[in-house]
C-alpha cells in the first residue's frame, strides 16, 4: 500500500469538484470561509476549474471535465493534498475518463472526501494500491468555529494524529442553511453503539463488553459501492488476495438507502465475494434508514448478511452522513476496539 506524504507546513491544499461543486448556498459561502481558514493557518490553496460549477447532472461538470480535473491535480507538483468540494450523485460517470494507470505511476497524494467521493476513496486503494481518506468535504471546514472532529481530521492530514476515540454526541438535524452558512454541528443526540460478536460458546450475541477487530480498511458509502460491484472497476477479489494475511475490516454507511435497500446492497456485495476475507464490520449511522420497513430495521439489514462470517460488528459508528465523523484511511491497516458506547481506532501505515 502506498501512503502519500502528509501536508507539510506552508503546503498547498488543492480543491476539486469531481462530484458537486460549491455553486449554491450555503456551500459557496462556506467554501470561501474554509479557504480563508486554511490560509489563516498558514497554508496555500489551489482551486480546480470546476469548484464553482454546476453544469453537470448530479455533479459540477461533464464527466470528461470532472475527470480532466482529477487527472490534472494528481499530477500537479504544486499541490500536496486534494480535498473534494462536496458529495453528489453521478461521480461514477467520471471513472471512464480517469487515467488510473497514470495515477498509479504518479507520486501519491492524499485525497479526501466522502459520500459520492467513494468512487475515488475506494478505487484508489483497490486499483492503485494508494491509500485515501474517507472524511469531510471542503465546505464543511467553513464552519465557525471548527468542530473538534474537523480539528482532528486536519491533524490527520498533517500527519499529527493516527488514533481516534470518537465523539459523545451526533447531529440529527442540521442548522446550516443559506442564512447560516457557518453554523457548527447541532450535536443533540447521545451516541449509543450497538455491538455484536460470537462469544466463547460461538453464540451470536449483542454485548456491551469490549469487541476487537483488525485488518485492512475498505468501504465507504454503500449506495456507491453497490454501483461499482461487478463493473470493470471491481477489483476487490484481487485486493482480498493481495492482503489475505491481513484480512479486511469493512466500514460501511448509507445515504439514500432505506433498510430494505441496505439489505439488498449487502446481499449483492456478499454474493460478489467482497466479504470473503472480512475480519469485522464497522457500520455508520444510516441517513435514511432509521425507520423500519416491512418489519426490518437498518440493524437487521446488516446483521443477517454478515452473521455467517463469525466476526465482530460495530453499528452506529462515527462515520458518514450524520456528523461528526472519524476520517477513515481506506487501504490502511487498522486496529479497532469498542465497548459500551466508546470506541478507539488506530491506523497503521504499513
Amino acid at each position: 500500500m502506498r501512503y502519500p506524504e502528509f501536508l507539510h507546513k506552508e503546503g498547498t491544499i488543492g480543491f476539486i469538484a469531481p462530484s458537486f461543486g460549491c455553486a449554491t448556498e450555503p456551500y459557496r459561502t462556506a467554501f470561501l470561509q474554509a479557504q480563508t481558514e486554511f490560509k489563516w493557518r498558514g497554508f496555500r490553496v489551489c482551486l480546480g476549474p470546476n469548484c464553482y460549477e454546476s453544469k453537470g447532472i448530479g455533479k459540477s461538470n461533464t464527466p470528461e471535465k470532472c475527470a480532466e480535473e482529477i487527472n490534472e491535480f494528481f499530477g500537479r507538483e504544486d499541490v500536496d493534498v486534494i480535498l473534494s468540494c462536496g458529495g453528489g450523485e453521478t461521480m461514477c460517470e467520471d471513472l471512464d475518463y480517469v487515467d488510473f494507470k497514470q495515477l498509479k505511476k504518479e507520486e501519491p497524494k492524499w485525497f479526501m472526501g466522502y459520500s459520492d467521493n467513494t468512487n475515488l476513496t475506494f478505487l484508489l486503494p483497490t486499483l492503485c494500491d494508494t491509500a485515501a481518506i474517507y472524511g469531510p468535504c471542503a465546505a464543511t471546514f467553513g464552519m465557525k468555529p471548527w468542530d473538534a472532529s474537523l480539528e482532528e481530521t486536519f491533524r490527520l492530514l498533517r500527519g499529527k494524529k493516527l488514533e481516534f476515540d470518537g465523539y459523545d454526541r451526533w447531529e440529527k438535524e442540521s442548522l446550516k442553511d443559506e442564512e447560516h452558512p457557518f453554523e457548527p454541528f447541532n450535536l443533540t443526540e447521545p451516541k449509543k453503539l450497538v455491538l455484536w460478536h460470537y462469544d466463547k460458546k460461538q453464540k451470536w450475541v449483542r454485548t456491551r463488553e469490549r469487541v476487537k477487530m483488525e485488518g485492512r480498511l475498505l468501504g465507504g458509502c454503500l449506495d456507491i459501492l453497490v454501483t461499482l460491484a461487478g463493473t470493470r472497476y471491481d477489483k476487490v477479489e484481487r485486493f482480498n488476495r493481495r492482503y489475505e494475511k491481513d484480512g479486511v475490516v469493512w466500514f460501511l454507511e448509507a445515504c439514500d438507502l432505506n433498510p430494505l435497500a441496505i439489505r439488498r446492497a449487502m446481499w449483492q456485495l456478499d454474493h460478489a465475494g467482497w466479504f470473503d476475507n472480512s475480519k469485522g464490520f464497522i457500520i455508520g449511522r444510516p441517513l435514511c434508514g432509521t425507520e423500519p420497513v416491512m418489519g426490518m430495521d437498518a440493524y437487521q439489514a446488516v446483521l443477517e448478511v454478515v452473521k455467517p462470517y463469525h466476526v465482530p460488528v460495530i453499528l452506529d459508528f462515527d462515520i458518514g452522513h450524520l456528523p461528526p465523523q472519524i476520517p477513515m484511511i481506506t487501504g490502511a491497516y487498522a486496529k479497532v476496539e469498542a465497548w459500551e458506547d466508546q470506541s478507539h481506532i488506530e491506523f497503521k501505515l504499513k
